[in-house]
């Protein structure tokens, strides 16, 4: 199956975690970093869940599912060790037309997790189509390692010098070839020099004794 790769904004949308264990978990933290509004429904949680509950974080119903916990909800994550609720979520999630994610469960998925390699405003995800999770981490470690630590700074300042060209070259080739000019990898590997030079250039100022 060809999958349709895209990114969701889930910011202040209704998302359900079906499943308040490690995994749920694991799940609503992702959702919550990018500013969903959580609902979490299980009879037992983590501490951590009871926590985010307690500081109102998100919404924890300490009971099994119900059908009506998908009511108006953009997306669900399915985490149970129950493989008949899982599959009942999602034949009811189907039903409303609500995206699903049944953990480890490729058959009854709308979705997949990819594994992410991030860098500031930088996000590759990597997808097997959850064939090969495996695989995907071994991609993620080796994209990390290829991306390195200043690539996050470098595409901020890279947004900068876009806005300030589109400023000031009013030709629409000119400033593309100077745009692609800029994302080169020696841009690139200048910028990781200079940014390492005054770094040098800081710690002596802090060293040095005072006059």
């Amino acid at each position: 199956m060809r999958l349709f790769p895209i990114f969701l904004k889930v910011k202040s949308r209704p998302c359900l975690v079906v499943g308040s264990g490690p995994i749920g978990e694991g799940k609503a933290r992702g959702l919550l970093e990018r500013g969903a509004t959580v609902c979490i429904v299980g009879p037992r949680a983590t501490e951590t869940v009871r926590e985010w509950a307690k500081k109102g974080k998100v919404v924890w119903h300490r009971r099994s599912y119900k059908p009506s916990d998908l009511a108006s909800m953009f997306l669900v994550v399915v985490a149970t060790s129950s493989r008949k609720t899982n599959e009942h979520v999602y034949r009811e999630a189907v039903r409303r037309r609500v995206l699903c994610n049944v953990v480890d469960d490729p058959a009854h998925c709308d979705f997949y997790y990819g594994a992410i390699v991030r860098r500031g405003p930088l996000q590759i995800a990597i997808s097997t189509s959850g064939r090969s999770p495996a695989l995907a981490q071994r991609l993620k470690r080796e994209l990390g390692d290829q991306f390195g630590p200043d690539f996050g700074a470098w595409i901020e300042e890279l947004g900068r010098a876009r806005r300030r060209l589109r400023a000031t070259i009013k030709d629409p080739k000119r400033r593309q070839q100077s745009l692609h000019r800029l994302v080169s990898r020696e841009e690139y590997a200048e910028f990781v020099r200079s940014k390492a030079m005054k770094g040098r250039v800081q710690s002596v100022k802090k060293i040095s004794p005072k006059r």
